[in-house]
This record gives structure tokens, sequence and C-alpha cells, in this order.
């Protein structure tokens, strides 16, 4: 395997159509791994061949104490193993790893990259909040509606939430990045706070209302409640807690991605599952097939985010998305144009 630069070098020099991609991104609470080919005959140009996805929380604890502590680490390590076996064995000479918020924030962050380099072989770059945004839009912007000048973009993560205000060139119909925000509120931050059992009314109001007051400055800059009103604005979110809301609404027995990456999620099932959610203690949660043991503590703090937004910025629904960061880590390594 070879690092970023050396792939970016072979792709400018002309790369093997049959040549093996890989995208990793390490999260806050997700390691996740995409391995794929060029398929220009596909709507998305590339074919899936592998894929890792695992909930390590590796920013449990985080906003207490600032550090990565060990047993999360350990946790992300091993699953790091899997992704590094994963590139191995597939071929992938041409990959990109990168970290997020935990990674970048905790003191100790560094240190751990370096010794994720060690253990495990895989090269992983901590980069800026602009950067996960530019990425997470060139994964997702095939899903947003062309027929309106404007778009509002969220990636709900374990550590931070990036929220971009979004505008068509009319020149070539494509999407740019116009403003962003990163928000210091993620599942694992929020679900700390409001806690794995049931939550109290009053306690998941002051969260959505804590979150909503954190996007003023966004709406004040880019006057996007307006467009809103005016019916100029669409809206997409990318993160499990609004394909899991997706797939709830559907009434889905399993997740099932075709069905979910792409659909409309209604903001009056939005409301509606997540107070209901809420209300719900950790084990009801954990028994819905489209939520499980892993996620039940904390689809509840992603609820709260994601009604924070819609309630500032009210559409009548917003599309979801089963993409994002990996496909434009793809995108980018392929050549089509993304960061």
């Amino acid at each position: 395997m070879v690092g970023v630069a050396e792939a970016q070098a072979r792709r400018q020099s002309g790369a093997n159509a049959d040549e093996i991609f890989g995208a990793l991104d390490l999260g806050t609470n997700n390691c996740r791994l995409l391995v794929a080919k060029r398929a220009p005959e596909l709507p998305g140009g590339f074919r899936v061949v592998d894929a890792f996805s695992r909930i390590v929380r590796l920013g449990e604890g985080l906003s207490r104490a600032n550090l990565l502590g060990e047993a999360a680490m350990a946790r992300a390590i091993e699953a790091l193993h899997v992704c590094a076996d994963k590139l191995a064995r597939r071929g992938c000479v041409s990959y990109r790893g990168v970290a997020t918020e935990a990674s970048r924030r905790a003191a100790n962050g560094k240190a751990f990259l370096a010794r994720v380099a060690r253990e495990t072989g895989l090269e992983l770059a901590a980069i800026e909040p602009s950067e996960e945004a530019a990425l997470a839009l060139a994964g997702c912007a095939p899903l947003l509606n062309p027929r309106t000048p404007y778009a509002v973009m969220f990636d709900i993560g374990g550590g931070s939430t990036e929220v971009m205000w979004l505008a068509q060139t009319p020149a070539t119909g494509g999407w740019i990045l116009v403003d962003f925000v990163s928000l210091p509120f993620g599942v694992i931050a929020v679900g700390e706070r409001l806690g794995s059992a049931f939550v109290a009314p009053a306690s998941y109001d002051a969260a959505v209302a804590d979150i909503a007051g954190a996007l003023a400055d966004l709406d004040r800059r880019c006057g996007i409640a307006a467009c809103v009103a005016a019916g100029q604005v669409d809206m997409l979110g990318t993160s499990g807690t609004v394909t899991t809301l997706s797939a709830m609404a559907m009434g889905l027995q399993r997740y099932v991605r075709d069905r979910v990456d792409g659909s409309a999620l209604a903001s009056a099932d939005i409301s509606r599952l997540a107070r209901t959610l809420a209300a719900c203690d950790f084990e009801e949660r954990a028994r819905h097939p489209c939520i499980g043991r892993e996620r039940a503590d904390l689809v509840v703090a992603g609820c709260a985010i994601v009604e924070a937004i819609c309630g500032l910025w009210p559409v009548p629904a917003i599309r979801v998305a089963d993409r994002g960061l990996r496909e434009g880590i793809l995108l980018g390594l392929m050549g089509e144009g993304a960061p």
C-alpha cells in the first residue's frame, strides 16, 4: 500500500482501470472502510468491492478529559487491523485514511495516530473540519435537488456536526460550499449529556435549544431562514441518525441501504420518532432492528441534533444519504474532482 502523496502521483500519471482504491474514515464513533474500483457505467462512477464498519467509540469520555482513553484507542486499533488486512487482501495500492474530530481535538491525538502507523502500517491524517465538509459534499452532491438554488447539508458525527450552506452554480449545475460551521455537538458528547435511559422532555428540549443556538451565526451570515421560507432550499442529512429515522419511518424490519439512501424523510416523522425514542428506555430502543444495542444510547442524541437543524430551518422533508466522506475520498483518488 502507498500513502496519499504517491496515490495522487499515480493518479496524475494515469492509473490502471483495474486499480483498487481504498477510503478509510476513523471517526469519533465509527471506523469505516470502502474499497472500490472504477466503474464509469454506474451512477456513482465506482463499484464497491469490499467494506467494513465498526463502532469503536474512540471519543468516549473526550468531552471530560480531552484525552483519548486507552480502551477506546485499543478498540480503534483492533478495527484498523481489520481494515489493513482488507486493503492488503484486495491488492489496494491507492488509499487514503483520515481521522476526524476525536483525533484532531484530543491532546494525545497525534501520538495516537503515530501509534496507529506503528501497529497497523496505516497512515491516517487528522483533517480539518473544512476538508471534512468538502469531502462529505463531494460524496453526497448527486442526491441534492438540481431544481433548487440553495441547500443545507449536515453531517452528524460522533464528536462534531458539520452544517453546510450550499449554492448551485448556474453555469455548471454543480454545488459550491458557500459557508459552513463545525459544531462541537456529536452523538457521543450529546449522548453523554442526555444519558442512555429515558430522557426527560426538559433535558431533551434544552439540548435542542443549545444546538440551534450554535447555528444562529451561520443563519445570520447567510440569510438561510429567509431562503427556506421562500421555498428555495433543499436539505440533506448524512449520518447514522437520519438513516435510522428513515428506515423506521418506512417501517423496515431490517436496514436496507438501497431503500434508505436517497429517500425523503418528512419533518413530521422526524419529530414524532425523535420524541418516541426519547421516551423509551435503553432496552426498548435496542430491540428495534434498525437500531440495535450498539447505537441505542446514541440515537436520541442524534435526534436532538436533527431536530435542532430542522426546527431552525423548517423544510417539509430532508433527503437522506447513506454515503458521504468515504465516497468523497474515493472520487478524489479516482481523479473525479473531489478534494
